[in-house]
């Protein structure tokens, strides 16, 4: 059985060196002319490009133009801005305040003092409201104006330690 498997991995072998062997003397051979080829080619690609992007282009706007956090939307609220500083550690967050006014912007500046954090804002529903990364070194803002009173939970959203799961806070938003 063994001398078998052994002739026909031989003549496999042999086969695909013949393949290589004719690659390698076919491939100094110059083809006079790929020119008709390569138009076509180029003519095809053109078109598949611009058909990407009628097709892709719409939706893409489309789906970007209401985007849940955006600053624009955040500066519509009447009032001054409310400026919360709020810095990661293993495992806290610490705010400058934590009670802000409803319907007025809010303008988080969110750091790190250790690891990278994630910033989430969930309302009592847990449903997530705005987020941003907390890095060290770095100040990332992060502005947002809460429609409804009530309280907010924050919560880091990237793994920074064994006490993750209990890093955690809360910012208050107070009716007018």
């Amino acid at each position: 059985m063994q001398p078998i498997a052994w002739q026909l991995s031989l003549a496999l072998m042999t086969l695909v060196a013949f393949g290589f062997a004719f690659v390698a003397i076919n491939s100094g051979r110059r083809q006079d002319d790929y020119t008709p080829l390569q138009k076509r080619a180029y003519r095809l690609r053109t078109r598949l490009f611009w058909g990407l992007v009628l097709v892709f282009g719409p939706a893409m706007i489309y789906t970007l133009m209401d985007l849940p956090y955006d600053a624009a939307r955040a500066r519509s609220g009447s009032g001054p801005v409310q400026v919360v500083e709020a810095t990661g550690y293993q495992w806290r967050w610490e705010l400058s305040q934590d009670h802000v006014t409803a319907g007025q912007p809010v303008e988080f500046r969110v750091t790190s003092a250790d690891v990278n954090h994630g910033f989430g804002i969930y309302d009592a529903n847990l449903h997530l409201v705005a987020q941003t990364q907390g890095m060290p070194g770095y100040t990332n803002t992060l502005r947002h104006a809460f429609e409804e009173p009530g309280t907010y939970r924050i919560l880091c959203m990237e793994y920074c330690g064994v006490a993750h799961h209990n890093m955690m806070t809360e910012i208050r938003v107070d009716a007018r």
